[in-house]
């Protein structure tokens, strides 16, 4: 089986440097088709390797090479395909395969076509040595290169400012984020003596609460950069200026999942600090419900779905801090489905809107686009949870969670969330396919996208409609030889089925409510002039809570103003002049001296002479001070020197 994991491994990095060799020439086609195909041969070797798994065959664990090794210290390049890690596998290779294949047509009229797939492949290649790894050394290194190639795909389109900006907000907002998983690490190292994670999982249990609680806090604050979680959360929405198969990878399966992932993989560490767990779970269902407020109102396609998938990522640290690893993994699954489903959706319509986002600006789309209506409307069933899609199997069991642990306010706010998650997955649904035409009069002639792009998409709708069968058989039988094996049962029947029915109803009514206001004739496209845009709860939601005007007034300006200050006074006027002026010294000595050189025989044979008259003074002098060093010495204390 090892062949099968490095064919995994290196398929998506012999696909990134395949891309790499045609950057500089002209588009061509055969450059996106070979990186899809070395992509599926990724998602092919997965698959082998999750059978072997659950054949109940031994884990595959390979090492490559050492890495470091110095003192007690030993890293290796060392990957594990297990339980997890292989669940993990397939979400991202099978996402990343359809991911590729669509952008063949996305991507069909830019001239960066070729980087394109070179820098997507890199990305699943970070990713998948990020969910391999047995330590987390090696998953930091897989962190830190999803990292690098989010920046170079937001920023893809460098030609718009909006693009870089949003580039550097991710990449730097991260790095924040990132200090504080290195300190984790570091510190895991310091106290168990090792950062393989069999190692250290098994030396946890040796220390004491507070080193635990503290590993656990920092290990977190990278989860929480990576996974956009609050106050991290503001390059999340912003990294929609790169195009749209990357928000498809960056949402469904890459990037934004490794901090559940690390959670997850960390299950050993937070099962002992169940306090720090009960902090992540708060902190989720507070994003969850803070994400889709600003969803109710934003009116851009891309963003809202954007807050959507923050909003699912608080559902899911939510089951992962109180315990639940394996439903916070199943609905990391089955959120891929359906959310990579509705952004390459999200696709179609911008190219046939010549991207236009505003989804008041389109209206009657299902006429003309009847393949992406179906399929986006089914993937906003399966978000919204509702029975029999795959989400409606992880939210549900994700409430269930919060019920039976008796954290009634975590599970409150978790179901409020499930009827506005409902509200503007469907309100994007009505203005766009659905009501009055309002794009012909403003010159937009819509058309559906290519065939072979809407067959890519086919497996995500089947998937986000079948997924959540397989919750007993195969999933949980398989990860929960790993992960903590609990099962969340509402012993109540009778309770269980008014909760069930009682959500199904809210979820369904608050649809019913979305396209009663907007399938209306009424609708027009805001222009700042009604009563609803000028309520100050509209304003709120709209500058998203005014958190990234705080960060701009008070944390960017104030440190741009400070680094213009230092530049001005220290940079310029002290390290800069000292410079300078070492450099004036050497320059003007030389200048002034340049007349020794003249080429006249009898002034060079005149320096000369005195050169080495002044030699041998300074001979004389520093052997009569040898020689009577002693004498001087004496003088020297006699004059009290």
């Amino acid at each position: 089986m090892e062949k099968y994991l490095y064919i995994a491994l290196f398929a998506p990095l012999v696909s990134s440097l395949f891309a790499a060799l045609f950057t500089t020439t002209p588009k061509k086609k055969f450059v996106g088709i070979v990186a899809s195909l070395l992509i599926f041969t990724a998602f092919v070797a997965s698959s082998i390797l999750l059978t072997h798994v659950l054949s109940g065959e031994t884990i595959v664990h390979v090492e490559l090479m050492t890495w470091m090794a110095t003192g007690n210290l030993y890293i290796p390049f060392g990957f594990v395909v297990d339980q997890v890690s292989v669940t993990m596998m397939m979400v991202v290779t099978l996402v990343s395969t359809i991911v590729h294949i669509y952008a063949i047509g996305y991507m069909d009229h830019d001239s960066g076509f070729n980087r394109f797939f070179s820098y997507l492949s890199a990305f699943v290649f970070s990713m998948m040595i990020l969910v391999m790894s047995d330590n987390f050394a090696g998953l930091f290194i897989g962190w830190e290169g999803v990292g690098l190639c989010s920046w170079l795909l937001i920023g893809f389109w460098f030609h718009k400012e909006s693009a870089t900006w949003a580039a550097n907000e991710a990449f730097i907002m991260n790095r924040i984020a990132d200090l504080g998983m290195l300190i984790g690490i570091f510190l895991v190292y310091w106290n168990t003596g090792t950062v393989q994670y069999d190692g250290a999982f098994a030396a946890f249990h040796n220390l004491d609460h507070a080193t635990l609680t503290w590993i656990g806090i920092f290990l977190f604050i990278g989860a929480m950069g990576k996974s956009a979680q609050f106050p991290l959360h503001t390059w999340l929405a912003d990294a929609m200026e790169g195009p749209t198969p990357v928000s498809a990878l960056i949402h469904a399966a890459t990037m934004v999942t490794a901090g559940v992932y690390l959670v997850v993989r960390s299950n050993e560490l937070y099962a002992l600090i169940p306090n720090v767990g009960l902090f992540i779970a708060s902190l989720g269902a507070f994003v969850a419900i803070f994400a889709a407020t600003m969803a109710l109102v934003n009116r851009d396609i891309k963003r809202v779905i954007a807050y959507s998938t923050l909003s699912q990522l608080g559902y899911m640290f939510a089951a992962a801090g109180l315990g639940a690893y394996w439903v916070a993994l199943f609905h990391l699954m089955a959120h891929a489905f359906f959310k990579a489903l509705l952004f390459l959706g999200a696709g179609n319509v911008m190219h046939a809107m010549h991207d236009e986002l505003d989804p008041f600006k389109m209206g009657g789309l299902g006429k003309t686009m009847k393949g992406t209506m179906i399929m986006m409307t089914l993937a906003s069933v399966a978000l919204a949870g509702i029975f029999p899609l795959a989400g409606f199997f992880s939210k549900d069991l994700i409430l269930e969670v919060a019920f039976v642990d008796h954290h009634f306010i975590i599970y409150s706010v978790l179901l409020l969330t499930a009827g506005l998650t409902a509200f503007y997955s469907f309100r994007i649904i009505a203005l766009i396919f659905h009501g009055e035409d309002r794009h012909t009069a403003l010159g937009h002639h819509p058309h559906e996208a290519y065939k072979f792009m809407l067959i890519a998409m086919s497996p995500l709708l089947i998937l986000a409609i079948i997924a959540g069968f397989t919750m007993k058989m195969p999933f949980f039988e398989m990860v929960t030889e790993l992960l903590p094996a609990t099962e969340y049962h509402i012993h109540s029947h009778l309770t269980y089925w008014i909760m069930t029915i009682g959500t199904q109803a809210f979820v369904v009514l608050s649809i019913f409510f979305a396209y009663k206001k907007y399938m209306s004739s009424s609708v027009k496209i805001p222009d700042g002039t009604s009563k609803m845009e000028n309520s100050f709860m509209y304003k709120l939601l709209i500058n998203q809570y005014y958190i990234p005007y705080a960060y701009e007034e008070y944390l960017v300006k104030p440190y741009k103003e400070l680094s213009t200050v230092l530049w001005e006074n220290v940079d310029k006027k002290i390290v800069d002049a000292s410079v300078d002026g070492i450099a004036n010294i050497f320059y003007y000595t030389g200048k002034n001296t340049i007349q020794m050189q003249s080429g006249n025989l009898s002034t060079m044979l005149k320096w000369m002479v005195a050169g080495t008259v002044a030699l041998l003074s300074l001979a004389v002098v520093f052997g009569l001070a040898v020689r009577y060093s002693g004498e001087i010495a004496t003088i020297l204390s006699g004059l009290g020197v």
